[in-house]
């Protein structure tokens, strides 16, 4: 019999067995030696006698540095999430934040004289890419961004600054964000919820809950909107002063691009194309009123169930049914996923102070990533939970790599979390006979299509244009203008919205904590459609070239990885093919018989 999961904390123990002072002064003093070996190598480096070995030592030493401090530093964001009020928390982030800036300044020489080096002689330097092909790969990529490298003494004063300045003021962002309560009346009581708790009520098939949901999150983050529109300025500006001005970078998107390791070219088709194709959704939204039977839908409504029910899934249950989904795909991806939950690296229950909405964080290769989510018992949660274990996944099957390679690039990153809540939703779909809870899990699927592709890449649309008006000293009332001018692009004249959703910005998280991030998503859907429309085609032959895209993890470039995959993510029609495959699904419903 299959184990019967229970909603819970997760377990840190495997990073730091005991928080107590003893043990995290051990733990430094240990990274300390290593550091102060490590500055030893600048003299030999500076000296011109340096072999191909010498790098790759150097390199070795750097990484067994990085696993340590890692290991401290995501026990304490991973304590921080879990209980965003609790004081010790914030204190062990706020020194390790401390510790990790000045040992990156200490390391930092080495990085730079790598840079420097011209081409030829990096070449020579190189390790082997056949016996050493992680090293190969990460010392040529650190190449890539030598065009926005400093001086030393410059990079380490950016480093102080972020992590005294940014990095603090975005801790205060998720703390102000992470205390505020809600207020709601169900059933004629009043609650008092978490913003996903909220959040689950406008997925109600009751309008007025919904709309209540809404309006409620709204007036809240409104009474702070101040605060929070005047951290986002500061964001803003750090990010332009020191990336394009102080760096060189060509846009302030564009420093997203190169973390990425995507071209410009690439990202501007994307957004393009997912501009010109609004109206897709708008004929779904007009669809979706109808059968809600409303004359227009309200924004309140985009989530709303088509059928009366608000079935509840149990957390165990909904765990049993993503594993036996992985399992169905492949036996061996079950087996991995499984350890997430066996190794209790999930927290799952819902709490008061307990950051929002979920995510995965692999801290090393040797270590079961860790899950966070907020599960309320929603068919959706489900789907969240099978999103997250997706990004587990695709740490693990790359878990083979070095620390330095192991983790994707950005837009890669939602491909095997994409690809498992399609699988969910496709599983469902089989299942089920009843033709109006069929329409409702393909509508279901084709609102995600909406949050996930279109709903993202206007956010970035939105961040463009937000960046640039706070350069030019645009106010806060001024930006939600700007906002809402986005979203009349976005439904037209399909939807009705609300003058509340004016204030939806400042409740963004990411274009706070990682400015132009939300692309990815719709990158990640899109590949996906693609690559799910090939398993359709191609059955169990598919699977080993999926796996072996997800098993590079990040050691070789995204483009490279994809053209494998026969796909170029700078053909405009390769993205039109991904709404090609939504829009089909919107003709599947309006097929359907109502």
């Amino acid at each position: 019999m299959a184990k019967q999961y229970q909603l819970s904390g997760w377990d840190l123990s495997e990073l730091l067995p005991e928080a107590t002072e003893a043990a995290i002064s051990a733990r430094l003093a240990d990274i300390e030696e290593e550091v102060g070996a490590f500055e030893g190598l600048r003299v030999h480096l500076q000296s011109g006698a340096v072999s191909s070995d010498d790098v790759l030592a150097a390199v070795r030493r750097q990484e067994s540095i990085i696993r340590k401090t890692w290991t401290l530093g995501y026990y304490g964001m991973l304590w921080f999430s879990a209980d965003t009020q609790s004081t010790e928390a914030i204190t062990f982030q706020n020194r390790m934040q401390q510790v990790m800036t000045g040992i990156q300044n200490r390391l930092l020489f080495f990085d730079l004289w790598w840079k420097a080096l011209d081409d030829d002689a990096a070449a020579r330097l190189l390790p082997d890419p056949i016996a050493e092909p992680d090293y190969h790969f990460y010392l040529e990529d650190l190449r890539r961004t030598k065009p926005y490298t400093l001086d030393e003494k410059s990079e380490q004063i950016i480093n102080l600054k972020d992590a005294d300045g940014i990095s603090g003021l975005m801790t205060i962002y998720t703390m102000l964000t992470s205390r505020l309560e809600f207020k709601l009346t169900v059933d004629g009581v009043e609650k008092t919820l978490t913003r996903d708790a909220l959040m689950a009520y406008v997925y109600s098939p009751d309008p007025d809950l919904r709309a209540a949901a809404y309006q409620e999150l709204y007036r809240v983050y409104a009474g702070e909107a101040k605060i929070l529109a005047q951290i986002y300025n500061n964001r803003v500006r750090d990010w332009y002063n020191e990336q394009v001005q102080l760096r060189g970078y060509a846009s302030p998107l564009a420093v997203r691009n190169v973390a990425n390791d995507v071209p410009d070219a690439a990202v501007d088709a994307l957004l393009e194309v997912a501009q010109r194709n609004a109206p897709i959704f708008h004929r779904y939204f007009r669809l979706k009123a109808k059968w809600l039977g409303v004359e227009k839908l309200r924004r309140y409504d985009i989530y709303a169930p088509l059928a009366g029910s608000d079935r509840k899934v149990e957390y165990g249950d909904a765990a049993a049914l993503v594993l036996d989904t992985f399992r169905c795909f492949d036996p061996s991806v079950a087996t991995q996923v499984q350890r997430v939950f066996d190794r209790n690296h999930i927290d799952s229950e819902p709490r008061k102070g307990k950051r929002g909405g979920a995510f995965c964080a692999t801290v090393r290769p040797d270590v079961t990533p860790y899950v966070l989510l907020n599960y309320t018992g929603k068919v959706r949660d489900v789907a969240t939970l099978a999103h997250e274990l997706g990004h587990a996944l695709h740490s693990m099957l790359a878990e083979h790599h070095s620390m330095l390679t192991q983790h994707p690039s950005l837009p890669l990153a939602e491909t095997a979390s994409v690809f498992a809540e399609i699988l969910l939703t496709e599983r469902l779909l089989a299942e089920e006979q009843d033709p109006l809870v069929r329409r409702e899990l393909l509508a279901s699927s084709v609102d995600d299509m909406y949050a996930t592709v279109m709903r993202q890449a206007f956010f970035v649309l939105f961040e463009r244009v937000a960046h640039q008006a706070i350069l030019d000293n645009a106010s806060p009332d001024r930006l939600n203008e700007l906002y809402m001018e986005n979203l009349r692009t976005q439904f037209g004249d399909s939807v009705e919205i609300a003058p509340e959703f004016q204030h939806e910005w400042v409740s963004i998280p990411h274009i706070y904590h990682t400015p132009f991030y939300c692309y990815a998503y719709s990158f990640g859907q899109l590949l996906v459609l693609a690559l799910y429309r090939r398993y359709q085609q191609d059955g169990d032959a598919f699977k080993p070239g999926y796996l072996k895209l997800l098993a590079y993890g990040g050691s070789a470039h995204p483009e490279q990885i994809l053209r494998e995959a026969g796909v170029d993510i700078t053909d405009p029609a390769f993205w039109q093919g991904g709404f090609d495959v939504i829009s089909a699904m919107i003709d599947e419903l309006e097929a359907m018989e109502q």
